[in-house]
């Protein structure tokens, strides 16, 4: 299971779709064509993070940890700065941002005003939900997200949970459901899939890659 239906069977997209106005169907597609790129921020923000995994644990929590799921599901209206706040950690720059919601525009048929609106949500509702996952095992951090994420896939601790997370999401995305990075390497596997022009920075090719995950 993707993270785009997980977050549909817990009654996130109906309130995504709730809010912006829009039916499910549409804040579906929108979420499936920019969740690739918040989760590839995601996993080059852990990259940075001093201590890896257990650095972006205490990112997430400084962002508002899994309080920012429950803001977006709650019934009051979402405080989006505090989207805007994780955006700016994963993307670093209101560029990026409009890129990928410029990209997944051009391929969904979707307007782009309405996906920039989406961007901070979902990317609540990601961080949200790993710091929901990450705070509710015993020892295994965020290495043991896979489970929750994958609907009881295995367990893995280390850099390579969540870098197993993310290439099973993304494979899952691609449609095959296979891991996206190679056996056992983790963030750096799925960073080497990722950079496809070599220049060090996958970031750029996320989102040129993010609407080929649309289905």
């Amino acid at each position: 299971m993707d993270i785009a239906s997980i977050l549909k069977q817990t009654g996130a997209i109906g309130s995504i779709a709730q809010q912006l106005g829009v039916n499910e169907q549409v804040a579906q597609s929108g979420a499936e064509a920019l969740l690739p790129s918040i989760l590839g921020g995601f996993k080059k923000t852990t990259q940075a993070q001093p201590g890896g995994l257990e650095g972006l644990g205490g990112l997430l929590g400084q962002l508002g940890g899994g309080g920012l799921f429950d803001a977006v599901v709650s019934p009051e209206p979402t405080p989006v700065e505090k989207g805007n706040d994780v955006l700016g950690q994963i993307f670093g720059s209101k560029d990026v941002s409009r890129s990928v919601a410029g990209h997944a525009s051009d391929q969904t048929g979707l307007d782009p005003s309405l996906l920039k609106k989406m961007l901070p949500i979902l990317a609540m509702l990601v961080a949200g939900y790993m710091a929901k996952q990450s705070g509710g095992g015993e020892g295994g951090g965020l290495g043991g997200i896979i489970g929750g994420m994958l609907g009881g896939g295995s367990q893995a601790s280390g850099s390579g949970g969540l870098g197993g997370m993310l290439g099973n999401v993304l494979g899952g995305a691609l449609g095959g459901g296979q891991q996206a990075a190679p056996a056992g390497g983790g963030l750096g596997g799925l960073a080497s899939m990722l950079d496809m022009d070599g220049d060090g920075n996958p970031l750029d090719d996320i989102i040129g890659m993010a609407g080929k995950f649309v289905r």
